[in-house]
């Protein structure tokens, strides 16, 4: 039977198309009808194997069909030739693994590599050098466990929780009595994130060219923007910190405002400070409250603190100034302390320029209470029930 294209491709394709004992007896049945030297012309025209066609044959005549034991083929894993390697390395990760912070799984993480792995598996169980494994086999054995690098992930918290809805219509309904209220003021302070003074791009345009530092310098100094804004008067302070703005600078600067503007609010008994719950000015922070309570007792005033839900910072009145600020120094090189000031005395918020000033002192960072001093601080505060 002579072998033409089309034919050639049929079979070929067709052989393709089965697999195990069904493929042998096709290749097995179709070398029968070429007759003698039918196994070595499959072989040059279709590149069918010899061994299988053999094989096929062999069941074709017997009526025996061949398991395939696909299973036994290929190298063993290593675990295969060392019984107890699995239980001495799991052994070795237990011992340097940590669970995770939040308690939400079972999952343990290790920051081992395979070869810190290696060498306690010779030190510690013996390993004899015809059987110790490479790092490439303990890497892919401690992937296969599950004990891989894994990248550290933020932790996504709930915010839409029935907590967050009542602590929101809390903080509206006390901004409200505030802002009704004759003898008492309502102000938004909040700090942002502590910039750098130097010729870097900060992302942005300008109508004028503006060339940045091609790298990362180190910055000459570095500046933390507190502002205090009064919601209902449009009043905005911003005050530029040096320093690291821990507690005490927070609160220092409340008193500093404060001092300039108590003869004009002389009528008035109560400060309602809107604050967000980050870590600097939280009602747990034993620097902090302290200090406000320092500062009530000296100044003869009422100080009433509406905290935002965590996470929900973007609800003070005050972002919106920071935004503004923002889009005020866009493209602009901020590459020194006077035009730092510059630009945030030329802003606008709603068609005022606020007041900046800059805050050189320098405080000290640390500070904490101990627990005996924190419960006489806590003796005069008064807290919300729920």
């Amino acid at each position: 039977m002579e072998l033409t294209d089309s034919l050639k491709a049929l079979f070929m394709d067709t052989a393709r198309s089965l697999h195990g004992s069904a493929r042998r007896l096709f290749m097995a049945r179709t070398v029968k009808e070429r007759g003698p030297g039918g196994q070595r012309h499959a072989e040059r025209a279709l590149g069918w194997s010899r061994g299988t066609i053999r094989q096929g044959t062999q069941e074709l005549d017997s009526g025996f069909t061949c398991l395939d034991a696909f299973a036994a083929r290929g190298r063993q894993p290593v675990e295969a030739h060392l019984p107890a390697l699995l239980r001495d390395m799991q052994a070795i990760v237990a011992s340097q693994s940590q669970t995770e912070p939040q308690f939400r799984t079972t999952r343990l993480s290790t920051r081992l590599s395979a070869a810190e792995v290696r060498r306690p598996l010779i030190a510690q169980h013996g390993y004899a050098e015809a059987a110790r494994p490479t790092v490439q086999t303990l890497t892919t054995t401690l992937n296969a466990l599950g004990d891989y690098p894994k990248k550290v992930a933020k932790s996504q918290p709930a915010k839409k929780i029935p907590e967050t809805d009542a602590i929101c219509a809390q903080v509206t309904h006390m901004n409200h009595l505030a802002d009704q209220a004759d003898n008492v003021l309502r102000l938004s302070r909040d700090a942002k994130a502590i910039g750098k003074v130097g010729p870097f791009a900060r992302g942005g345009q300008s109508r004028v060219r503006v060339e940045a530092a091609d790298h990362d310098c180190q910055p000459e100094a570095t500046v933390t923007p507190v502002g205090i804004l009064l919601p209902t008067l449009d009043e905005l302070l911003v005050y530029g910190l040096t320093s690291k703005g821990p507690s005490d600078g927070r609160v220092d600067r409340i008193a500093q405002w404060w001092e300039t503007v108590r003869e004009r609010f002389a009528h008035l008994t109560t400060l309602g400070i809107h604050l967000d719950n980050g870590p600097e000015n939280h009602s747990r922070r034993t620097q902090f409250m302290p200090r406000l309570v320092e500062f009530g007792r000296q100044d003869h005033v009422r100080v009433r603190l509406a905290y935002d839900p965590p996470y929900h910072s973007k609800d003070q009145p005050i972002e919106r100034c920071w935004g503004m600020l923002e889009h005020h120094c866009n493209g602009a090189l901020l590459d020194s302390m006077e035009a730092v000031l510059a630009f945030t005395r030329t802003m606008t918020w709603n068609g005022v320029h606020p007041v900046g000033q800059l805050v050189t002192t320098t405080y000290q960072t640390g500070v904490k209470l101990t627990k005996a001093a924190m419960d006489k601080v806590e003796a005069q505060l008064q807290r919300l029930p729920h």
